[in-house]
């Protein structure tokens, strides 16, 4: 007898069996529980194409004393560092237009009463050549000026403005300064006085 030949076919009849008794038992399964895997993506928002940005040369303004044309008045003069505006954007809104303001904090040294940004003024020039793209802001007098715009940097002043950013966009960057003259009275304190004017870069729409 040839045992081999035997187990062999004994082996191929069971294991046919088991696969008929698995698939009658899959049809009447009883489930046993479940759990849930939760699936998860960051999707980043594409980046925009190009920016509106603003920028400024580095190393402050320095402020020296000009001759007066009022004994009762000392003067100091200097020029704003240069501003730079760019805008490389594919798209621009519809009726978005940019402006660039300046306001400065109040002149302070140690022991000395502080120097009021209304005595700062400026008159803003821009350096671009254009065909009205870009308007640089009106002269902006200190208060011992004239009036009627003798307020000073104390509130926000036009530096420039693009009244389309589309049309600006078309020559793509921008650069202005303006001359800086601080005014005081004749006895102010001596010191090393300091201020912050800050720029700022908006756009709105119409």
């Amino acid at each position: 007898m040839k045992k081999p030949g035997m187990l062999a076919r004994t082996a191929a009849c069971a294991l046919g069996g088991m696969l008929l008794l698995g698939a009658a038992g899959a049809a009447a399964a009883d489930e046993l529980g479940d759990d849930d895997v939760q699936v998860s993506v960051d999707i980043a928002a594409l980046p925009p194409v190009g920016a509106l940005t603003m920028s400024v040369v580095a190393g402050g303004a320095v402020l020296t004393e000009a001759p007066s044309t009022d004994p009762d008045l000392r003067e100091f003069t200097g020029v704003l560092p240069t501003v730079t505006v760019t805008d490389d954007r594919e798209e621009v809104p519809e009726g978005a237009f940019w402006y660039v303001t300046g306001q400065s904090s109040a002149f302070t040294a140690a022991g000395a009463t502080p120097i009021g940004p209304e005595q700062l003024g400026w008159t803003p020039r821009l350096l671009t050549p254009n065909d009205g793209e870009v308007a640089e802001g009106p002269e902006v007098g200190t208060v011992f000026d004239s009036a009627p715009n003798n307020v000073g940097l104390e509130g926000e002043e036009f530096l420039a403005l693009a009244l389309d950013s589309g049309e600006a966009r078309t020559v793509g960057q921008w650069q202005a300064n303006a001359d800086l003259r601080l005014k005081t009275p004749a006895d102010v304190e001596p010191g090393s006085y300091s201020a912050t004017l800050t720029l700022t870069l908006w756009e709105d729409a119409l």
